[in-house]
């Protein structure tokens, strides 16, 4: 449904007195694909490039070269010899919701919604009556119906947002484009209105793309998730994929919380490793092609690290240790444990926490445990 191809968009670097430095790159080599009817997500931390690209294909950003095609229409093309092509944002035909949500201040809901219809070419606007009715439409999807006939900037946070929702898939676009659109919103606000943004897009069917840096967002909303770092994609993946096999330390740690261990691969025997770490040796399986002697980084999340007072009956990936600190976070509780040199974090379920002091025994989990490279 969408083809992103090659994409680099660099910006003058900085000048001083002497010289002006290199140029910056934004977007460097971008290339992904969306399906139709996806939810799909630019991760990453402030400066990666991920609003940009999301701006480059909304056609507000004009690429330095690469391909940009939606429903098989080439919106953009520069470069490597292809001809010129840059089609202007306001004849994509794309909706977007910005992080700000840039309501109409003097306007009603009804006619905030309304007016991107309202503003079409004649030959495309729909008559009063079908935008009325399109309009009832989305604002009862949205829960806002009742509250057509007032002020927007009446309404709270959340209605405004869901508002600024409305105003994006009223034309009803090939393609939504969000740029952290609950990012003004409180966490608990936020956290409704994920699940409410989850279900409308499902319900709709519409084809979006999502950016953000808060990881929770990224992995409770997305079909799929794109990585950025330094106006690249480190990796691109389904959710799930990517939290539990991360390819690199960026990545692991970027997403969520994990516990890194420096290792050195003593055997391998297919997808079987064993490697050593200053505190022991811990085996795993891994689907990286990994030889021996190489120093890598074993990488394990707190949810897959076993504690108990007693030694568990499994010999395999036992460590034994002292809790240096505890959190309780509501529904887990953070264990810290000293081992030796090493620090791993263990979180439990809230009814098992144990006090700082005790010596405890570790349990890493083999199949949890990612091999990732020395970043």
């Amino acid at each position: 449904m969408l083809e992103i191809t090659s994409l680099v968009k660099s910006f003058p670097g900085e000048k001083t007195k002497e010289k002006t430095a290199n140029s910056v790159f934004a977007i460097n080599d971008v290339s992904f694909e969306v399906k139709q009817g996806e939810m799909f997500t630019l991760l990453g931390p402030s400066g990666c490039g991920k609003t940009t690209t999301l701006r480059s294909i909304a056609g507000l950003e004009k690429p330095d070269s690469g391909r940009i095609t939606v429903g098989g229409k080439t919106f953009f093309a520069a470069g490597a010899g292809a001809k010129t092509v840059n089609v202007p944002a306001n004849q994509r035909g794309l909706g977007m919701v910005f992080q700000s949500y840039a309501i109409w201040p003097h306007m009603t809901v009804f006619d905030n919604v309304a007016f991107p219809l309202q503003v079409m070419p004649r030959s495309k606007r729909p008559s009063k009556k079908e935008i009325e009715n399109r309009v009832n439409r989305v604002l009862e999807t949205l829960e806002l119906r009742q509250y057509a006939d007032r002020q927007a900037t009446k309404l709270s946070g959340g209605q405004q947002q869901r508002l600024a929702l409305g105003r994006g898939i009223i034309i009803e676009p090939e393609l939504l484009l969000l740029d952290e659109p609950l990012s003004n919103l409180d966490a608990k606000l936020r956290e409704s209105l994920r699940f409410e943004l989850k279900r409308l897009q499902r319900d709709l069917g519409i084809t979006s793309i999502y950016v953000t840096h808060d990881q929770v967002e990224a992995l409770s909303l997305s079909s799929n998730i794109a990585v950025m770092k330094a106006g690249e994609v480190m990796q691109l993946g389904k959710p799930r994929e990517i939290y539990e096999n991360p390819n690199s330390q960026f990545v692991a740690e970027f997403i969520g919380t994990s516990n890194f261990i420096e290792a050195t691969v003593s055997h391998r025997a297919g997808e079987a490793y064993t490697v050593e770490t200053n505190e022991g040796s811990l085996n795993l399986a891994s689907t990286a092609s990994v030889p021996t002697g190489t120093r890598v980084v074993a990488s394990i999340r707190p949810e897959a690290v076993g504690i108990s007072i007693e030694r568990p009956a499994l010999a395999e990936n036992v460590w034994r240790g002292k809790v240096a600190t505890r959190a309780f976070l509501g529904d887990a509780v953070d264990h810290v444990v000293g081992i030796g040199k090493t620090e791993i974090r263990a979180r439990t379920v809230p009814s098992v926490s144990v006090a700082p002091g005790t010596e405890v025994y570790l349990h890493l989990e083999a199949d949890k445990i990612s091999l990732v490279p020395v970043d």
